[in-house]
């Protein structure tokens, strides 16, 4: 398990996290998101979205007043890359929706979570 994981896991920042999939900075009230898989258009992968919690979660503690969210290379952002959820023959196709649910439900309002499902 990644130290980003444990962050994100455990809700809490005091882990040194290295992250593999994202740059994460803050400088003068400014926190930079950066998703850094240009090679996939930037999709999101289970440890993608691991980084990414982390990353928030890290700001509740922090000087940043505004969070600034970017792509390294050609594209934002392709979604969830779907080869991370690879499906057996004739398997049922797996839930997206449950990638917002389970990695960002506690940012997410009431009413916005409602439809996710």
């Amino acid at each position: 398990m990644t130290a980003a994981l444990l962050a994100a896991t455990h809700g809490s920042a005091e882990f040194d996290v290295s992250y593999q999939n994202i740059v994460f900075e803050t400088a003068d009230g400014v926190a930079r998101l950066t998703l850094n898989r240009p090679e996939r258009l930037n999709s999101f992968n289970t440890e993608m979205h691991a980084e990414v919690r982390a990353a928030l979660v890290s700001l509740k503690d922090s000087a940043a007043r505004v969070l600034v969210i970017t792509g390294a290379g050609r594209g934002f952002c392709a979604g969830q890359d779907l080869t991370d959820r690879a499906v057996a023959p004739g398997g049922a196709p797996p839930d997206l929706a449950a990638s917002i649910e389970k990695n960002y439900s506690r940012w997410c309002s009431p009413c916005v979570r409602c439809r996710c499902r």
